[in-house]
């Protein structure tokens, strides 16, 4: 058989998923990673596929070029890179892999947290010194501390299951899940004030959008507990850094680990990497052989199953062809709130769903049904 779409591969993606596109008889691989500026432009204008990690921007720019192009896979879970909105008034399908890294992810932000509250890395630094100062390294434990969680879903919902396996009480805060997602794995639903002023130790797992993007800064930090501890394993900007690095120099925030930055790589006068109460890492997060190998698979399967035309699982946006025009998107993107509000006010199980519109063109019924249950149905799936 012989191939009939093309995948534009731009960002180093694992043999495991490379393996899979290469046994497709119905595709024709084209494997460049670090592909940029014009070359990415014209090979991305004779490509159906495109799939891609953090490494390759997915503007509009990219975007319009794509004459061919049906499908963008992101291999991991940010979608900060990739313009949904142009894709979608392209009727451009994107997929992400969001659950393939999610115990990556979970026990990285365990081994920052143990790591910041023993010390360790000034620990390390000073015995390869050829130094024996124990008394500089005085920790603290985890058992009977306050961890306040912000996003409850898949990686929220695993760190919870962990630091109370330290003995810790956790509480969340999450406006788009049922407070039976917290009985369930024992976390204390709470008001986002609420979890400032109470927690020992706040860590964020959540997505980097428009609400979420300096959700943390100074007028939140000041109603933190002096001394508590800051985690940030999701996406950079979610703490405002300038406030963050304040707070740290100053002592209202007695610590930080951090793997996500605001700018990747993080600018050399950026005020965290000269502070000594903070952990760094270089967002790696996910950067584990099996969750790589994950990411891969996952990806080119569902990419391959989308050109197919047959069932995938993890689609971001809903593409509806001829849905371009501004009346459109308000109307769709409130089906979705509908469904996540209803979401939030029944704690019951779902076994069914109905949903019924008025006064609505007809050309839009289809996909504002699947707006709403697509809200309805998300944080469940969480």
């Amino acid at each position: 058989m012989s191939a009939t779409h093309r995948v534009l591969v731009t960002d180093t993606l694992a043999d495991s998923g490379l393996a899979i596109l290469r046994a497709a008889s119905d595709v024709d691989l084209d494997y460049r990673a670090g592909l940029k500026g014009n070359e990415l432009l014209q090979a991305v204008s004779k490509s159906d596929a495109l799939i891609t990690r953090s490494g390759t921007a997915v503007t509009r720019e990219l975007v319009n070029a794509g004459r061919r192009l049906r499908i963008v896979g992101r291999a991991g879970v940010g979608l900060d890179n990739v313009d949904v909105d142009a894709c979608t008034e392209r009727g451009i399908l994107v997929i992400n892999a969001p659950t393939a890294n999610i115990l990556s992810a979970t026990e990285h932000t365990m081994a920052m947290l143990l790591a910041l509250c023993r010390n360790i890395p000034a620990a390390d630094a000073s015995v390869k010194r050829g130094e024996w100062v124990r008394s500089k390294f005085m920790g603290f434990e985890l058992s009977g501390k306050t961890l306040g969680i912000i996003g409850l879903g898949r990686i929220g919902t695993r760190v919870t299951t962990r630091a109370r396996a330290f003995g810790m009480h956790v509480i969340a805060y999450d406006p788009y899940i049922a407070p039976t997602v917290g009985e369930k794995v024992g976390a204390e639903m709470v008001s986002l004030d609420e979890l400032l002023a109470q927690a020992d130790v706040i860590t964020v797992h959540t997505p980097l959008t428009d609400e979420t993007r300096g959700m943390l800064g100074a007028a939140e930090i000041a109603k933190m507990k002096n001394g508590a501890i800051a985690l940030n394993i999701a996406r950079g900007g979610i703490w405002e850094e300038p406030a963050l690095a304040d707070a740290l120099k100053s002592g209202k925030i007695g610590g930080g680990a951090i793997d996500v930055y605001e700018e990747e790589p993080p600018a050399k006068d950026n005020p965290l990497l000269r502070l000594d109460n903070v952990i760094l890492s270089p967002h790696i997060g996910a950067n584990t052989i099996e969750a790589q190998d994950r990411v891969a698979v996952q990806t080119a399967e569902m990419v391959v199953d989308a050109l197919r035309g047959s069932i995938f699982v993890s689609a971001v946006n809903l593409p509806f062809e001829g849905l371009a025009d501004a009346d459109a998107a308000p109307l769709i993107d409130l089906a979705e709130k509908v469904g996540l509000f209803t979401a939030q006010i029944t704690s019951s199980p779902v076994t069914r769903a109905a949903v019924e519109l008025w006064g609505i063109d007809e050309r839009l019924l289809k996909i504002m049904s699947v707006a709403s249950l697509k809200g309805l149905l998300t944080p469940r799936l969480a």
